[in-house]
């Protein structure tokens, strides 16, 4: 196994205790609102960062709480039809598909985009966050909603969970689009064999010290946040990611307890690589993905390289169409949030999605 220098996840500035609370949100992950912040105008015209704290975002969509998987989590979801669950990434959360929920809306669908557990405004439990179980929260939330299944978007860490969930809960997936995260099993040896790509991913290494990497996500007002999202995308948007965007991002990571809580998903898939579990998950994504998969990635990205995402599809025995993104990077959905629009809605709508 190839492991980089962990220090290429390096200090945001001055290493040291957290700053005070953020007076937006709580330890349990409450969005509380912020008087002490004026309100700006948030990224492409989702209104004013301040309106409904860091969290729940103004905007034409609806915001609730729903239990499930033993938590509760934060939605936004808008429109009617068939539903579409959005999953985010690090660092981000819920407000990453501002731009895909009221395109699905006006499509047709019924578009939910869902914190993940310990993000945003769902609870932060002190434990749950291997994939298996971030997985089962992502079908508890379907079963929730009142719905028989649901196509799964993911990007990044949502992706990972997307291919978990088809494998775990098949019938509760009734398509699977992921972005920019290969099949858990090809992350896994691309991580350990391809030294390219540990490289790349040389944060997540840098994750797997304690307490240190939640300090620098914080550190100068989680400036570490803005600067990962900044190197992530690719040269050919400069309209991504704005200063307001990177202020939405930022204060969501000042949350208490979310810089702990986005970290732990990664700990638990490199220090469980040699353990029972770990390995027991292993085999079981063994198991083929047998629903209509749509593999998106950018063919830029710096975080995780387009060699280490292609070949996912030999997991999948189901139609399986795998698009590039020319010149965008980690994020398309937000770079080029039009071209990813209309492919997601395109292949959603599409009755016999082919090879």
């Amino acid at each position: 196994m190839t492991v980089p220098d962990s220090s290429a996840f390096g200090p945001a500035g001055s290493v040291g205790p957290p700053g005070p609370a953020d007076p937006a949100g709580s330890s349990a992950g409450s969005p509380v609102g912020s008087p002490a912040v004026p309100a700006t105008p948030s990224a492409r015209g989702a209104g004013p960062v301040g309106a409904g704290g860091p969290v729940r975002l103004d905007g034409p969509w609806t915001h609730r709480d729903v239990a499930a998987n033993g938590a509760r989590f934060h939605i936004a979801e808008m429109g009617e039809g068939p539903l579409v669950l959005l999953l985010h990434g690090f660092p981000q959360f819920w407000w990453t598909w501002r731009h895909q929920l009221p395109a699905l809306a006006e499509a047709g669908f019924r578009a939910v985009a869902m914190d993940l557990r310990g993000v945003g405004g769902s609870d932060r439990t002190p434990r749950g966050y291997d994939p298996a179980n971030l997985a089962l929260d992502v079908t508890g939330v379907i079963r929730s909603l009142g719905e028989p299944d649901a196509a799964l978007v993911g990007h990044d860490l949502g992706g990972y969970l997307a291919w978990t969930a088809a494998v775990m809960r098949p019938k509760l997936v009734r398509r699977l689009v992921v972005s920019s995260m290969p099949h858990p099993r090809r992350w896994r040896s691309s991580m350990l064999s391809d030294f390219a790509q540990s490289r790349a991913g040389s944060y997540i290494w840098g994750f797997q010290r304690p307490w240190l990497p939640e300090r620098q996500l914080v550190a100068d007002d989680a400036a570490l946040v803005g600067r990962l999202v900044q190197d992530w995308a690719g040269p050919r948007t400069p309209d991504f990611p704005d200063e307001d965007a990177l202020d939405v991002y930022r204060r969501a990571m000042r949350i208490p307890s979310t810089a702990h809580c986005s970290i732990e998903p990664y700990r638990w898939m490199v220090r469980s690589m040699a353990r029972p579990d770990g390995v027991q998950f292993n085999r079981r994504m063994k198991r083929p993905v047998r629903v209509p998969t749509l593999h998106l990635h950018g063919s830029l990205d710096p975080a995780v390289r387009t060699r280490s995402s292609a070949g996912s599809g030999e997991y999948v025995e189901a139609p399986y169409r795998w698009r590039l993104f020319d010149g965008v990077g980690h994020f398309p959905h937000e770079e080029d949030p039009i071209a990813f629009s209309t492919e997601l809605i395109n292949w959603l709508k599409d009755p016999e999605p082919d090879r």
